[in-house]
């Protein structure tokens, strides 16, 4: 199908509430957003662990930390020290600016870099965390690898993240409204019609930048997600040297639940996988 036939489609799907779009409008920051959300992402932990177990007096790990908003709200929780990691690098400065804006600046640092070669010595950390960031790192195996490595005897790595056949599993929703979009139409045709949308807003061409490269043939794809399938992490997870300690599945709505426990169906309707891994 057509990148008209998509755009057309699109105007009569309203996007969800987006990050980017609250703060392009003035609305919301998007670190505060993010902070915001902190206590969400740590929700998806508490049926069978408490805030203090994940996080008090703990030296923590954020990967894929963003602006830092989420890292400053493990921060508030009463954790030691809060590394943030990203690949972006205009959320260094972002992400200091609001660690002193919320007195946490002596326990914050902000290490630019891929989460799967570090610079971190071994055992350096109690806690990691990798909230909604294993569908965009670009080697899972490496990721693993390298949190089992930096991490304590004894240390967690709290892992969570949408199936990419979660409705909008493609990440596309600030702009795209169609759900299962990536099911429907060809990556060259979402990525046209993606930067034919990113021209209606003021922060069209660092959205393009951060979403879209070129890989060696030339042609332009959607390179910030890895289509992380809930089959793939659990091959991966039996493989990264750590023992699985709790896991779960949280469907797109309480209704769907009964659609998450059969394979067929569950990777399209599960919002989040939950997993905790711990070393040994």
């Amino acid at each position: 199908m057509s990148v008209k036939t998509l755009l057309r489609l699109n105007k009569l799907f309203p996007c969800p509430q987006h990050p980017l779009n609250l703060q392009s409008e003035g609305k919301k920051s998007y670190v505060m957003w993010e902070y915001e959300r902190g206590s969400t992402t740590i929700g998806y932990y508490l049926e069978r662990f408490t805030v203090e177990e994940m996080l008090r007096d703990k030296d923590v790990l954020d990967v894929g930390c963003g602006a830092g908003g989420t890292s400053m709200y493990y921060a508030s929780q009463g954790a030691r020290s809060v590394v943030g990691m990203d690949i972006v690098a205009r959320y260094k400065p972002i992400a200091e600016e609001f660690a002193k804006s919320m007195g946490y600046a002596d326990k914050f640092t902000f290490v630019l870099g891929d989460a799967g070669h570090t610079d971190f010595p071994d055992g350096s950390f109690d806690t990691v965390l990798m909230n909604d960031a294993m569908e965009h790192v670009a080697d899972p195996e490496a990721v693993l690898r390298e949190v089992r490595r930096v991490l304590k005897p004894g240390g967690r790595l709290y892992v969570n993240f949408p199936p990419i056949n979660h409705p909008f599993g493609a990440h596309l929703m600030d702009l795209i409204g169609i759900p299962w979009v990536h099911l429907l139409f060809s990556e060259d045709t979402l990525v046209a019609a993606y930067k034919e949308l990113c021209k209606t807003v003021p922060d069209g061409d660092q959205r393009i930048e951060f979403r879209i490269s070129k890989n060696d043939e030339g042609r332009e794809y959607f390179s910030y997600i890895n289509h992380m399938t809930v089959k793939r992490f659990t091959a991966l997870k039996k493989n990264c040297g750590m023992e699985e300690i709790y896991y779960h599945e949280v469907p797109i709505r309480p209704w769907m639940k009964p659609l998450i426990r059969f394979p067929l169906t569950k990777e399209y309707f599960m919002k989040m996988a939950v997993c905790v891994l711990e070393k040994h």
